[in-house]
């Protein structure tokens, strides 16, 4: 049994999807799939078994940051056999096009953190989504809507940046916005050969200052629900 998710193998299905927040997995569960029934609540991090156009497909909190990202990663691959992780999280844009609702598809993860660094001993990794999840997440995408970007995001560990300013170094150089847990998440499946890709929406911007309230981040961000699914 697992430490942090509990259950058995057979509560989890093999692909699942992955927000940050366990009221976002509440809302997907109880609004998106069908016949969803909870296997988790340790923690308050839920977790649901349900099914979508037939297939079976789960929704497991993470928690924000890369280390309890890490930990709900891990166990879901090694206790629960899951083979497919998507993330469906929220992001801030660092780019004047990138606008409020937004959806990104993270193609690679660039990071400050040291959770690679530590174990690549000082050297650099790079973080890259599944092809095949990234190539038909974006078809659907451009199917669907127009307001969709795929590139490098940042995964910080620090949501409140003493330093205003730094963010605009990494804009520079093309990296469309920050969340904080798709590094852990795409190294995590290299190193256990499993498929992963990061869907976020941007819930706020760095050039505007405009942001989302939470209820609007939990309820209302349903684009990037609706890819994740119809990539697997």
């Amino acid at each position: 049994m697992s430490i942090h998710i509990g259950g058995i193998r057979e509560d989890v299905a093999e692909t699942v999807l992955l927000p940050g927040d366990p009221l976002r997995a509440k809302f997907i569960a109880e609004n998106i799939l069908q016949d969803a029934k909870c296997y988790s609540e340790i923690r308050g991090m839920f977790g649901y078994t349900g099914f979508y156009q037939d297939k079976r497909i789960s929704v497991q909190g993470t928690g924000m940051g890369l280390p309890s990202h890490s930990i709900y990663v891990n166990e879901l691959i090694d206790h629960f056999g899951v083979k497919t992780l998507i993330r469906v999280g929220s992001c801030g844009s660092f780019q004047e096009n990138i606008k409020l609702r937004d959806v990104i598809l993270a193609m690679s993860s660039c990071s400050e953190s040291s959770f690679n660094q530590k174990t690549f001993k000082g050297m650099d990794f790079a973080p890259t989504a599944d092809f095949e999840l990234l190539l038909k997440a974006y078809q659907y995408a451009k199917s669907k809507m127009s307001n969709v970007h795929v590139g490098s995001i940042l995964s910080s560990d620090v949501f409140y940046n003493e330093d205003p300013e730094e963010w605009k170094l990494w804009a520079k150089y093309g990296v469309l916005g920050v969340e904080m847990e798709t590094s852990a998440l795409y190294t995590i499946a290299a190193r256990k050969k499993c498929r992963a890709l990061s869907v976020l929406t941007v819930s706020d911007s760095f050039l505007t200052s405009e942001g989302s309230t939470a209820e609007e981040r939990e309820r209302t961000f349903t684009q990037m629900i609706d890819i994740a699914l119809n990539s697997i």
